[in-house]
């Protein structure tokens, strides 16, 4: 019988498995290219807004805090939107005119809420929540950038999974002292610009226990740590009797004795990474292992 195929068939043969195998690697890597360029993840996009609403202009120019519009961040699982009553408090006293806020006028005639255009929309099988983080050191610009240079909001990370994990296998990067986290500007502590911390002594898990301060404390009078007042014996409702008077008996006891106030102990950072760990443990966050558990967004 007649061969049916040529021997140069053979190479032929392996070249198309090679072939077909470099477009599937290629089209592989142009999937993956998409799933994360800004087409899908819609990072850098200004959506159009029904109102050009400035961040720039409110909180660089007028120096507005993040809490005064988003008042539930620090309480909820959502920033919130803030009404048109927010936009009212200022405006009408000033631009009452603009064309531009025209929209904002209707929706206070009406009654009937402006059509804002989400710019930091996570998938609805994801739960993220602002309190939690907002508590725990997490600043406002580590996810949304440099909010307060933003003439126009746009999304300045991918928000993609990858990204929340790398926070979360490392927080100690982005960890900052309470009293910094609605600082824009934040860079954390470096040897030219080093930051001092102590506990306040205050219970709980958030980070309302850390208290930093960015001049040295030596040189001005330290701020005061409280002693916790030590528990009173369950036998005991009126506490126990310490130094009683000897001839009538009576004394203070455990339970109404005042706290005892002592200078703090500052401990100095130099760099985000040392400061990252001491938060860390101060604000009592989780292992990596468990702030990379599948459970921590999907509920």
């Amino acid at each position: 019988m007649a061969q049916v195929f040529d021997r140069s068939s053979n190479a032929l043969a392996r070249a198309s498995l090679v072939l077909t195998g470099l477009i599937v690697i290629a089209l592989g890597v142009a999937l993956n290219s998409l799933q994360r360029s800004p087409w899908v993840t819609k990072q850098g996009q200004r959506p159009d807004q029904p109102v050009p609403f400035s961040h720039k202009h409110h909180v660089e120019g007028l120096g507005l805090q993040c809490q005064y519009c988003h008042v539930s961040v620090e309480k909820s699982s959502y920033a919130g939107i803030p009404p048109t009553k927010t936009c009212m408090n200022c405006h009408s006293q000033i631009w009452t005119d603009a064309q531009l806020l025209e929209p904002v006028r209707q929706s206070w005639a009406t009654g009937k809420s402006i059509n804002w255009i989400r710019v930091h929309d996570l998938p609805d099988y994801v739960y993220f929540n602002h309190e939690i983080h907002v508590n725990k050191g997490i600043g406002c610009a580590s996810c949304h950038g440099r909010v307060d240079e933003m003439p126009l909001m746009y999304q300045e990370n991918t928000l993609q999974m990858e990204w929340c994990l790398n926070c979360h296998r490392n927080p100690a990067v982005n960890l900052r002292p309470a009293s910094e986290v609605y600082n824009m500007a934040w860079a954390g502590p470096s040897t030219d610009k080093p930051v001092w911390c102590t506990t306040t002594g205050k219970g709980g898990p958030t980070a309302q226990g850390v208290s930093c301060v960015t001049k040295d404390p030596g040189n001005q009078n330290p701020e005061l740590a409280q002693l916790t007042k030590p528990e009173a014996p369950a036998a005991s409702q009126s506490g126990t009797n310490l130094q009683p008077h000897p001839l009538t008996g009576e004394g203070q006891t455990v339970s109404d004795m005042p706290q005892i106030a002592m200078p703090a102990s500052y401990q100095k950072f130099t760099s985000q990474m040392d400061l990252g760990r001491y938060l860390t443990a101060q604000y009592h966050i989780r292992s990596a292992n468990e702030l990379s558990s599948c459970e921590v967004c999907h509920r």
